[in-house]
């Protein structure tokens, strides 16, 4: 008897934008963070370029690392599919400060109003 499996993937794409502009905001260097999780400077590399999967023990290092919530990459309010031009706004608007995100809304209110 199997157990259930969701056959979902985890799409790590974002994430590692995620992780790439935490590391850049702390002007640290990929090598730098590599030695801080006990790894090579080429799997962070991959991890924020590619999306590489990283072992679990890895992924919890970094995004503790960077205190990086992971909830906006696993919960996709039951949408299988999402696009990833939305994804990667997604992580853009979740880096974002107040003062960014009233800009952010009022161009998007902007943009609404102007296709009507």
């Amino acid at each position: 008897m199997r157990m259930y499996q969701n056959e979902r993937r985890f799409d790590f794409q974002g994430l590692g934008l995620a992780l790439k502009k935490a590391r850049e905001a702390k002007g640290w260097t990929q090598a730098y963070v590599a030695e801080l999780v006990d790894r090579d400077a080429r799997t962070i590399m991959n991890i924020e370029n590619k999306g590489q999967y990283p072992s679990f023990n890895l992924f919890v290092k970094l995004v503790t690392l960077f205190d990086i919530s992971v909830d906006q990459f696993i919960h996709t309010d039951g949408r299988e599919e999402t696009s990833p031009y939305r994804k990667h706004i997604d992580v853009l608007l979740n880096s974002m400060n107040e003062k960014e995100l009233v800009v952010m809304e009022a161009t998007a209110e902007g943009l609404k109003k102007a296709r009507e």
